[in-house]
């Protein structure tokens, strides 16, 4: 098999259409279809069940998919990491993060890096969780990945500073003269929660942190991202829990930041799935340099 045909395949099943996926590599239909079967000749099945009305994965296919993401996404990562090895003189870096660091921290690095390395491009990858930012990454997706620090990680990573999660009140608030408050101080209020709220140890950390000091948290609004949930708490609907950079990315002065007390950090790092060189280096070196110029964030 090569790496085209799991290139091709991996169109076939985006696109759910054999049509569709020959429009966006600009070949003609039989000529994809010669290559999807020669690879499924190769690993000896079907990968894909042809329909009526477009295709679906086999088992055979499901199985087969995420290695075929694997092998596509490292060769690019490959190609890329080699252009990148002398310097970064051109070409693209990809990068990815969670949603929160995206609209707090990296517009500042962004333009930062625009401006001393104009010839390399950034492409974002944004994802809605740290596990989806780490499963992704895993997968080849992105040569580097800036977010909350793994857990468990086994490739090279950097600690670059911490971030801090704080309330969210708007002005008129009866809080919003304070500069921190307790936990347990929040059981009658209205909260706003996001489908992008950390996890841990299984639950979601606001329920787990709330049940520690006696209550359950009272939802009144969801949404599915962080941002929009400050804008919401910032309206008055309810108070929300955010990192502080995100916070101030997202809209500014228009809300108060609470500090927890005792405050909540959780550690940010760069990291990736092989050794940083070339872009890669030089664009953790940067989020450092930025985090930190006299001494790490939050600390």
């Amino acid at each position: 098999m090569s790496l085209r045909q799991m290139e091709y395949f991996l169109a076939v099943v985006e696109e759910s259409s054999f049509t569709r996926a020959a429009d966006c590599l600009h070949v003609t239909q039989p000529a994809l279809s010669h290559q999807v079967k020669a690879l499924e000749r190769a690993v000896g099945g079907a990968l894909l069940e042809r329909m009526p009305r477009g295709v679906r994965l086999t088992a055979m296919g499901r199985a087969f998919l995420p290695h075929a993401q694997l092998a596509v996404h490292s060769a690019r990562q490959a190609e890329r990491a080699a252009r990148a090895a002398a310097g970064v003189a051109g070409g693209e870096l990809h990068v990815a993060t969670v949603h929160a660091v995206a609209v707090g921290l990296l517009p500042g690095i962004a333009a930062r890096w625009r401006a001393v390395h104009p010839g390399v491009s950034l492409v974002l990858r944004e994802y809605g969780s740290t596990e989806a930012l780490e499963e992704q990454l895993e997968r080849g997706v992105a040569d580097v990945a800036v977010g909350p620090e793994p857990k468990e990680w086994t490739g090279p990573l950097l600690t670059v500073g911490r971030e801090e999660l704080v309330i969210v009140v708007p002005f008129d608030d009866p809080l919003a003269g304070r500069g921190a408050v307790r936990l347990g101080e929040l059981a009658d209020r209205d909260w706003i929660r996001c489908a992008m709220e950390p996890v841990v140890e299984g639950r979601l950390v606001l329920d787990r942190a709330c049940g520690t000091v006696g209550f359950t948290p009272r939802t009144v609004l969801r949404t599915e991202h962080t941002s929009t949930a400050v804008r919401m708490a910032a309206a008055g609907v309810g108070i929300v829990m955010a990192p502080a950079h995100m916070v101030r990315g997202a809209v500014g002065e228009d809300c108060v930041l609470l500090s927890l007390d005792p405050p909540w950090h959780r550690p940010l790092a760069v990291f990736s799935r092989v050794r940083l060189t070339g872009a890669a280096a030089a664009f953790a070196d940067l989020v450092v340099a930025e985090q930190d110029p006299h001494g790490r964030e939050g600390q």
